[in-house]
């Protein structure tokens, strides 16, 4: 089964790409995931309980990153077993694009092989359930990354510094003469002079 499409998401090619590398995120994303945890920046493992038709199955797995050209474009890989449901295996290739500073294009191609009980509920109820589980991840996945980019503090901008303007030099008051000169005539005037005596 393969199938493709694409989503406008309102939010940054660097925004999205980190949603598409978070296990949170993903979680969150995936139909029916009940835990997903990465092992390395390409290995996770994941748990996901699915019902197809009247076949309700735990399916656990590895997903598996390749191909990955960050932050344009990756494929995404997993495998699950359901046990007695049978398995589910298939990938998606994602591209993104930037439309704009605030807005990204998703691009995917995605395909699946199902096997077991699964596989005998016929192609027509597996395909149009797959497609619906592909467009759930997808519009909830786009929903995601754009409350994370509106909640994502914004860096402020730089604001330009003024620099105060230059005053002119202060004129140095003119240097005081000296006064002492001036203190000792005036105290010579006050003096009376002294009489010689004849």
């Amino acid at each position: 089964m393969k199938m493709s499409g694409s989503q406008v998401i309102d939010a940054p090619r660097e925004a999205v790409w980190k949603g598409l590398n978070d296990p949170k995120v993903l979680k969150q994303c995936i139909p029916g995931c009940e835990s997903i945890v990465a092992s390395s920046p390409t290995q996770m493992s994941a748990k996901v309980v699915l019902k197809i038709g009247p076949v309700k199955a735990a399916f656990k797995g590895s997903v598996t990153l390749s191909d990955i050209k960050a932050p344009e474009s990756y494929r995404i890989s997993g495998k699950g077993e359901g046990g007695f449901a049978g398995f589910a295996s298939g990938g998606a290739t994602v591209k993104l694009t930037a439309n704009s500073g605030t807005e990204t294009l998703m691009e995917y191609d995605v395909d699946a092989q199902v096997g077991g009980k699964i596989a005998m509920l016929g192609s027509r109820l597996v395909d149009s359930t797959a497609q619906s589980l592909a467009n759930q991840f997808f519009d909830k996945f786009a929903t995601v990354v754009k409350q994370s980019a509106a909640a994502a503090p914004k860096k402020p901008k730089a604001k330009a510094v003024k620099k105060p303007a230059k005053k002119p030099a202060a004129k140095k008051p003119a240097a005081k003469k000296p006064v002492k000169a001036k203190k000792v005539a005036a105290k010579a005037k006050k003096k009376p002079a002294k009489l010689k005596k004849r």
